[in-house]
Protein backbone atom coordinates (compact mmCIF):
# COMPACT_ATOMS: atom_id res chain seq x y z
CA UNK A 1 0.00 0.00 0.00
CA UNK A 2 1.21 3.48 -0.81
CA UNK A 3 2.02 5.98 1.88
CA UNK A 4 -0.94 8.38 2.20
CA UNK A 5 -0.35 11.13 4.79
CA UNK A 6 -3.51 12.29 6.53
CA UNK A 7 -2.48 15.96 6.74
CA UNK A 8 -3.59 16.71 3.17
CA UNK A 9 -6.34 16.00 0.64
CA UNK A 10 -6.16 14.19 -2.68
CA UNK A 11 -7.67 14.38 -6.15
CA UNK A 12 -8.73 11.37 -8.24
CA UNK A 13 -5.93 12.44 -10.63
CA UNK A 14 -3.39 11.55 -7.88
CA UNK A 15 -2.51 15.10 -6.85
CA UNK A 16 -2.15 16.01 -3.18
CA UNK A 17 -2.93 19.40 -1.68
CA UNK A 18 -1.73 20.54 1.74
CA UNK A 19 -2.99 23.81 3.18
CA UNK A 20 -0.30 26.05 4.71
CA UNK A 21 -2.80 28.64 5.91
CA UNK A 22 -6.31 29.72 4.92
CA UNK A 23 -5.42 30.62 1.31
CA UNK A 24 -1.97 29.13 0.53
CA UNK A 25 -1.56 25.47 -0.40
CA UNK A 26 1.25 23.23 -1.60
CA UNK A 27 0.51 20.66 -4.31
CA UNK A 28 2.37 17.64 -5.61
CA UNK A 29 1.86 14.19 -7.06
CA UNK A 30 1.14 11.25 -4.80
CA UNK A 31 3.46 8.37 -3.99
CA UNK A 32 1.04 6.11 -5.88
CA UNK A 33 1.32 8.30 -9.01
CA UNK A 34 5.10 8.45 -8.96
CA UNK A 35 5.34 4.67 -8.45
CA UNK A 36 3.09 4.13 -11.49
CA UNK A 37 5.17 6.54 -13.59
CA UNK A 38 8.54 5.02 -12.74
CA UNK A 39 11.78 7.00 -12.70
CA UNK A 40 10.96 10.66 -13.28
CA UNK A 41 13.45 12.40 -15.56
CA UNK A 42 11.91 15.79 -16.39
CA UNK A 43 9.37 18.26 -15.03
CA UNK A 44 7.62 20.99 -16.99
CA UNK A 45 6.46 23.14 -14.07
CA UNK A 46 3.36 25.32 -13.85
CA UNK A 47 3.67 28.93 -14.98
CA UNK A 48 4.46 31.31 -12.13
CA UNK A 49 1.69 33.87 -11.43
CA UNK A 50 -0.75 32.07 -13.72
CA UNK A 51 -4.26 31.33 -12.54
CA UNK A 52 -5.45 27.78 -13.19
CA UNK A 53 -8.91 26.33 -12.91
CA UNK A 54 -9.60 23.02 -11.18
CA UNK A 55 -9.03 20.20 -13.66
CA UNK A 56 -6.82 22.27 -15.96
CA UNK A 57 -3.41 20.88 -16.96
CA UNK A 58 -0.81 22.86 -15.03
CA UNK A 59 2.37 20.80 -15.42
CA UNK A 60 3.88 17.78 -17.15
CA UNK A 61 5.91 15.03 -15.51
CA UNK A 62 8.04 12.85 -17.77
CA UNK A 63 9.37 9.48 -16.74
CA UNK A 64 11.32 6.76 -18.49
CA UNK A 65 7.93 5.18 -19.27
CA UNK A 66 5.72 8.09 -20.32
CA UNK A 67 4.77 11.74 -20.02
CA UNK A 68 1.84 12.55 -17.77
CA UNK A 69 -0.21 15.71 -17.38
CA UNK A 70 -0.67 17.16 -13.90
CA UNK A 71 -4.13 18.58 -13.25
CA UNK A 72 -4.76 21.44 -10.84
CA UNK A 73 -6.92 20.05 -8.01
CA UNK A 74 -8.61 23.40 -7.23
CA UNK A 75 -8.76 26.92 -8.65
CA UNK A 76 -5.64 28.86 -7.76
CA UNK A 77 -2.78 31.14 -8.77
CA UNK A 78 0.75 29.73 -8.77
CA UNK A 79 2.85 31.81 -6.38
CA UNK A 80 5.94 29.60 -6.18
CA UNK A 81 7.41 26.76 -8.24
CA UNK A 82 9.77 24.19 -6.75
CA UNK A 83 12.87 25.10 -8.77
CA UNK A 84 14.84 22.25 -7.17
CA UNK A 85 12.80 19.80 -9.28
CA UNK A 86 14.19 21.28 -12.49
CA UNK A 87 17.69 20.11 -11.56
CA UNK A 88 16.62 17.02 -9.61
CA UNK A 89 13.26 15.70 -10.89
CA UNK A 90 14.00 12.39 -9.15
CA UNK A 91 12.95 14.09 -5.88
CA UNK A 92 9.39 13.31 -6.98
CA UNK A 93 10.27 9.62 -6.73
CA UNK A 94 12.28 9.89 -3.55
CA UNK A 95 10.26 12.36 -1.47
CA UNK A 96 6.87 13.00 -3.12
CA UNK A 97 5.34 14.38 0.08
CA UNK A 98 8.33 16.37 1.32
CA UNK A 99 10.88 18.01 -1.03
CA UNK A 100 9.12 16.72 -4.15
CA UNK A 101 6.27 19.24 -4.13
CA UNK A 102 5.45 20.93 -7.45
CA UNK A 103 4.21 24.38 -6.52
CA UNK A 104 2.50 26.63 -4.03
CA UNK A 105 -0.80 28.18 -4.96
CA UNK A 106 -2.99 30.95 -3.64
CA UNK A 107 -6.61 29.89 -3.54
CA UNK A 108 -9.51 32.29 -4.01
CA UNK A 109 -11.05 33.16 -0.63
CA UNK A 110 -14.21 31.11 -1.26
CA UNK A 111 -12.46 27.94 -2.43
CA UNK A 112 -13.67 24.76 -0.77
CA UNK A 113 -11.35 21.77 -0.71
CA UNK A 114 -13.91 19.41 0.84
CA UNK A 115 -14.75 18.01 -2.60
CA UNK A 116 -11.30 16.39 -2.60
CA UNK A 117 -10.61 13.04 -0.95
CA UNK A 118 -9.25 12.68 2.56
CA UNK A 119 -6.48 10.13 3.18
CA UNK A 120 -8.78 7.16 3.90
CA UNK A 121 -10.97 7.93 0.88
CA UNK A 122 -7.89 8.18 -1.34
CA UNK A 123 -6.54 4.87 0.00
CA UNK A 124 -9.86 3.23 -0.89
CA UNK A 125 -9.78 4.88 -4.32
CA UNK A 126 -6.32 3.56 -5.23
CA UNK A 127 -7.12 0.12 -3.84
CA UNK A 128 -10.13 -0.29 -6.14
Amino acid sequence: MSNVPDDRVYSPQHIWLKMQDSVIAIIGITEFAQSELGDIVYIEPPDLDREYQAGQVCAVVESVKTASDVYMPVNGRVIEVNGDLLDAPEMLNELPYENGWLCKIELPIDTAIDSLLDASQYEEYIAS
